[in-house]
């Protein structure tokens, strides 16, 4: 895989002010999407970095089941941004290889949740490269815990996210990794621990609350239910299982029209919310519960 060498960023000479010295275009090996069910690895070109950038080196980088996927088969929604060729990603870890002005990170893993560094691509999120040029302050150190772990920062960030803007769930649908993540921040914020649906026995596993076969449950007093399946059909089901008053947080990614029979909901004056992105004060909230 070959990639611009570090040190053509580098300063030439022994004189401290000299300018930087760039033997060649600034490159990556990245993931393109070139249009629906159409993948290749390319050679891209990269933007130089300026005085508020570094360059990160990638190691470890997540793969989303939800918008990724969506993005490989052709069924992603019209999204802001958008485009093919377009690189993927927004969950990566690497370590950072150039940071004139920010030595403090030279050298150290951090996380990076996306980049629009490429010349002549789509970014959306970007972050499937085996480089990066980023901004200092988007980065985070990750020194607490394994590189190959910090990819998961971004969906504890969302699941966090969801959970801020509301009541904690007692009831949590999907046992994907984003339902784990929101099961173990739900436990370590002290709420209540929740039940978790889950159809597949596969992902039935957990660590200190009951995942189960929803036609299993016979509850019907839930107060706060997170969807995290991407399942829009159920929500009829859903409000069956809720108390009056109920709120259903839509929490993960759906490409069909959401819809309910009103009635029902009507009745239980059920509350509907979505969560979106996270944003950077969740990541510092979830560094926080991660050193607590």
């Amino acid at each position: 895989m070959h990639q611009t060498p570090i040190h053509a960023l580098k300063t030439s000479g022994s004189g401290a002010t000299a300018p930087p010295k760039r033997v060649e275009t600034l490159s990556a090996q990245a993931v393109i999407f070139e249009g629906n069910k159409k993948l290749t690895m390319q050679q891209v070109d990269l933007v130089e970095p300026g005085p508020d950038d570094i360059v990160v080196d990638i190691d470890f980088s997540g793969v989303s089941t939800g918008t990724e996927r969506l993005l490989w088969s052709g069924e992603m929604p019209p999204f802001p941004g958008m485009g093919y060729p377009l690189v993927p990603g927004y969950e990566s870890v690497g370590r950072v290889v150039h940071a004139d002005g920010h030595e403090r990170l030279l050298g150290r893993h951090v996380f990076t949740p996306g980049a629009h560094c490429y010349k002549a691509v789509h970014g959306l999120f970007g972050a499937s490269s085996s480089r990066l040029v980023i901004p200092a302050s988007r980065v985070t150190p990750i020194d607490f815990t394994d590189p190959e772990h910090g990819v998961l920062l971004a969906l504890a960030a969302t699941a966090y996210h969801a959970i801020n803007g509301g009541t904690p769930p007692d009831l949590i649908v999907g046992h994907g990794v984003l339902g784990r993540l929101l099961a173990r921040i739900t436990i370590a914020l002290g709420a209540p621990v929740p039940v978790v649906w889950e159809l597949d026995p596969a992902r039935a596993d957990s660590d200190g609350y009951a995942v189960i076969d929803p036609d299993c449950d016979g509850r019907s007093n839930y107060t706060s239910v997170y969807d995290v399946s991407g399942d829009v059909s159920q929500i009829d089901t859903l409000v069956q299982q809720c108390a009056k008053g109920a709120e259903i947080v839509l929490a993960g990614f759906y490409t069909e029209r959401p819809s309910f029979a009103f009635p029902p909901a009507f009745m239980k004056e059920m509350r509907i919310r979505i969560a979106a992105e996270w944003q950077p004060e969740d990541l510092d909230s979830v560094l926080a519960v991660s050193y607590t």
